[in-house]
């Protein structure tokens, strides 16, 4: 793995409420517990990258910033490490699919499970039909 594709930069973020509330609307769903993952395939644009990710952990499940962010950061590192198959089976299809990746759980779990859980979830997305 090359030292650009381990990187998670601004582009591959999603961000902005109008791409959001797109997402959440006509997005689907898989359920990987402790993951939620909302996903949409659309045909690709030169001004978004193959692959735009969200990561989210309800304020109702964790009501201390501290763990929240842990909870993100670990999502997010593990993104940045996996994502390679992802973006290279979505860059050769000719579409984009944006992601969003929410904690769906009432407890912290190891990083190591954490990390099953989110390469489980780039796999499902890894192998859906585009």
């Amino acid at each position: 793995m090359k030292k650009e594709d381990a990187s998670f930069t601004k582009g591959e973020r999603l961000c902005g409420v109008k791409a959001i509330s797109e997402l959440f609307s006509g997005g689907r769903t898989i359920n990987l517990p402790p993951l939620r993952i909302i996903y949409r395939i659309m045909p690709a644009d030169e001004a978004h990258l193959p692959v735009r990710v969200m990561i989210s952990v309800p304020k109702r499940h964790f009501r201390k910033a501290v763990d929240r962010n842990l909870i993100r950061r670990r999502i997010r590192e593990t993104w940045r490490k996996n994502k390679t198959p992802l973006s290279d089976m979505v860059s050769g299809s000719g579409r984009r699919i944006e992601v969003a990746i929410i904690w769906n759980d009432t407890v912290i779990i190891p990083f190591d499970e954490t990390e099953k859980a989110v390469k489980d979830a780039i796999g499902r997305l890894t192998h859906l039909k585009y």
